[in-house]
């Protein structure tokens, strides 16, 4: 059962990783076009994406650091690595998005 929970999460990691991405996109193209308020809403998806994936995430943590050791495989690193860029990603993204409302207000 272990197993399929440590499958779960890591899919979770990916998905939520991947929502997050996908709305702060979504995000930087509604600013470019002037739409601020959808923009910003895309902004508060993506992070409550990555909120998701964090209590993904705190659950694997939470196993090892009680002596459930996990084997790390490919998709392992591949949900973290999924997940630390969609984190760069959305932070990038609010900067993009700060930048073109200044640009709008000139």
């Amino acid at each position: 059962m272990e197993e399929q929970q440590n499958l779960e999460a890591i899919m979770g990691l990916i998905m939520y990783g991947g929502n997050a991405k996908s709305d702060a996109m979504e995000a930087i193209t509604a600013a470019k076009a002037g739409d601020f308020e959808l923009a910003d809403q895309k902004i508060a998806d993506a992070e409550e994406s990555l909120v998701q994936a964090h209590h993904s995430q705190t659950g694997m943590l939470t196993q090892e650091a009680q002596g459930n050791h996990i084997q790390v495989t490919l998709l392992t690193v591949h949900s973290q690595d999924h997940l630390m860029t969609s984190i760069a990603f959305t932070d990038l993204a609010k900067e993009i998005i700060d930048l073109y409302r200044r640009m709008d207000n000139e």
